[in-house]
């Protein structure tokens, strides 16, 4: 690991003034749980991290009748124990205690889950100068893809690794930004950058730009949500697929469906095709297994990758049968 500079942020227009004055090799810290592993991989070699856990207004947690605002720095094993987050927003809280270990939990951060990078063996080792460290070729394409995208891969077929970014933009999340330009609110799904739109980054932070804050809407009376998470051990493993349904239903119809499903694309990929076909739908005709393919019917597995259809297609059978009481 090569030496660096620890600078402790007083506010976030400090953290915004500090980040952008490094050139580029500034990083921010809060939990280190991602950036460290990356610093000792040598994927990224930073020559000041900035120390944002001090910031009074990044540690905000607020849930009212109106909705819930969460700082960037709240902690991932907060959103998991807190019952009134269990109770109006179930998919929310099953996500966040689906992340790694409780002592990750214990300090990883919201905001860090949101902006991690990608967990790609071939970006993660120095020995690959891949497409997303400026190389010219997707190891991935051709071999040793077993993790990787089958949905919108494109150039370069990483998986976004964040469990709380498919729960929240099922709940209609925005994220708040703030900058050396001033601060930014956008829907949590556009916060994502794919392959096509920048191969180098899985979001759209500008030079100098933090998160500070998520706000999840409040949830209707006919709301229900789930986050189901299929992973190869029980413990300290990301998704190989996972799928975040939020549902309105009254009166024995879906008048509202949201389906985000992760560990299978660049970004936390929506289903829009699935919330269409849902919409309007009476419960009793809803057709599970034509659902499940639906969700994953443009997908395009690698090599190794093609369980991956039928494990996604079953997760959204799984959450549709859960929250509509059906038999999957």
């Amino acid at each position: 690991m090569r030496p660096f500079k620890l600078v402790r942020a007083q506010s976030v227009s400090n953290a915004c003034e500090l980040l952008a004055s490094g050139d580029g090799h500034t990083r921010l810290i809060a939990g280190g749980t991602d950036l460290l592993g990356e610093i000792k991989e040598g994927v990224v070699q930073p020559q000041t991290l900035v120390g944002i856990d001090g910031v009074p207004e990044l540690h905000e947690y607020d849930l009212t009748r109106q909705g819930l605002t969460l700082g960037a720095l709240t902690p991932l094993v907060r959103i998991e124990r807190d019952h009134e987050i269990a109770r109006r927003y179930p998919a929310l809280a099953q996500a966040a205690a689906s992340i790694a270990t409780p002592q990750i939990r214990n300090v990883g951060t919201l905001g860090g889950n949101l902006c991690q990078r990608p967990r790609c063996w071939y970006y993660r080792s120095p020995l690959f100068h891949c497409r997303k460290k400026g190389g010219d070729a997707c190891f991935a394409a051709d071999a040793g893809n077993k993790y990787h995208a089958i949905l919108g891969g494109g150039g370069c077929h990483i998986v976004h690794p964040s469990d709380m970014a498919v729960a929240l933009i099922s709940l209609r999340a925005e994220v708040k930004l703030a900058g050396p330009a001033g601060g930014r609110t956008m829907p949590l799904e556009r916060f994502f950058a794919g392959p096509d739109q920048d191969i180098k980054a899985e979001n759209v932070l500008e030079a100098g730009e933090l998160v500070t804050k998520v706000v999840v809407p409040a949830p209707s009376a006919a709301h229900r949500s789930v986050y189901l998470k299929a992973k190869e051990r029980q413990a300290y493993d990301f998704a190989l697929a996972s799928v975040a349904l939020v549902l309105d239903v009254s009166d024995g119809i879906v008048r509202d469906a949201r389906l985000t499903l992760g560990g299978v694309a660049p970004v936390p990929f929506r289903s829009v095709a699935v919330e269409e076909a849902l919409s309007g739908v009476r419960v009793a005709v809803v057709d599970l297994t034509a659902m499940g393919d639906l969700a994953v019917c443009d997908a395009s597995p690698l090599k190794d990758n093609g369980f991956k259809v039928a494990l996604a297609a079953s997760l959204v059978r799984r959450a549709l049968a859960s929250l509509l009481r059906l038999d999957a």
